[in-house]
């Protein structure tokens, strides 16, 4: 899908531009004590006017088809690059329960984050410490890594993707 940067995008934004918009498609996961899983996921980056970008990414059980049938989890924030363009700053939450600030670097079209601060509610679901993302564009299509850490286990790939984008 052709995609044009808008005429009225905040010029702090240039960096991210190539985001805009909605991303789907299939992931792969794995974990301790759970093995190897599939998942849908839809990412979502939008702007209104401002200096940020606002984020939504869901995750959901697919059918044959890959229709989603069922929820498996989401998180929304907001993405902030610096000044200088080259960095960046996230902040997200999710339902399961913790909020995470993120730093990292903006080098084209790849983007790569680490957590500067993790915070969880006393009931989170998974007493998760910290990770590591990458967001590169590849051949058109965002491709997306999500390692990461809990108080068992250390920095480890987690979770994966390539998305299209459909709008």
């Amino acid at each position: 899908m052709a995609f044009q940067i808008p005429d009225d995008l905040n010029p702090a934004l240039f960096p991210l531009a190539w985001m805009i918009g909605r991303w789907r498609g299939n992931g792969h996961g794995t974990w301790p004590g759970h093995g190897d899983f599939e998942y849908g996921m839809q990412i979502d980056f939008e702007t209104n006017g401002g200096p940020y970008l606002h984020y939504i990414c869901q995750t959901y059980k697919t059918d044959s088809k890959g229709t989603p049938v069922e929820p498996i989890s989401m998180e929304t924030g907001f993405w902030r690059p610096s000044e200088d363009k080259k960095n960046l700053e996230v902040v997200l939450t999710a339902p399961e329960g913790w909020s995470e600030v993120w730093t990292g670097t903006i080098d084209g079209a790849r983007i790569e984050l680490v957590t500067d601060a993790v915070a969880r509610t006393n009931t989170a679901e998974v007493e998760y410490t910290g990770g590591s993302r990458l967001y590169g564009q590849v051949e058109g299509d965002l491709l997306w890594t999500f390692d990461r850490a809990t108080t068992n286990h250390q920095l480890q790939p987690y979770l994966w993707a390539r998305l299209q984008r459909v709008a």
